[in-house]
């Protein structure tokens, strides 16, 4: 199926950007670290946002968001989200109206996976922590992530609540998740109403 896929018509069209084909990766611009409120005021602002508008998230946001959650902030690959013994477990996948993405950290980028809509929620966007592993350790590296998610949105002005309330049969057959994967957490993120 050669199905060209439209990642968030809105934002492509405001910035000129062109949807990818379902085989090719999505290259997403290098963060911007100069980004958002100090750390203390992340704080102070977090909460979890339920009622979300319409407004798509911009590739800026996208990309801002994904490099927070769990980018490569170093060198030798370590992320910005600890994981136990380095393992690296947690795959981000970015679920939107118009399909889902695996977030390729060490390219920072987009992989396609499917066009189906897997949103969790009524967001512009949910992200889905799935582990490799089903241990002690995989709740508390998915926990960390969604950690950082929420304090980068409370820092730059975006809505999330992360649930374990998800469809996860549907997902982990339409993410093509491996028996050992599992879905642990879902971060809805958008604009509040």
């Amino acid at each position: 199926m050669k199905k060209l896929f439209t990642f968030g018509v809105c934002a492509f069209c405001a910035f000129g950007e062109l949807a990818a084909a379902e085989s090719s990766a999505i290259k997403l611009d290098a963060p911007d670290k100069s980004r958002g409120s100090c750390v203390m005021e992340a704080f102070s602002n977090r909460k979890s946002t339920k009622s979300f508008s319409a407004r798509p998230l911009s590739m800026r946001d996208l990309s801002d968001l994904l490099w927070a959650a769990n980018g490569v902030n170093r060198d030798d690959g370590r992320r910005t989200a600890p994981s136990a013994m380095n393992r690296k477990d947690i795959k981000i996948y970015v679920c939107m109206k118009d399909g889902a993405y695996l977030y390729d950290a060490d390219t920072h980028s987009l992989v396609p996976v499917c066009s189906q809509d897997l949103r969790q929620s009524k967001a512009p966007v949910t992200l889905v922590l799935v582990s490799d592993f089903n241990d002690r350790w995989s709740g508390l590296d998915a926990g960390i992530v969604s950690q950082n998610i929420s304090i980068f949105c409370a820092g730059v002005g975006l809505g999330t609540y992360p649930h374990t309330t998800m469809d996860s049969k549907l997902l982990r057959t339409a993410l093509k998740l491996s028996e050992s994967q599992t879905p642990m957490i879902c971060n809805s993120v958008g604009f509040a109403k």
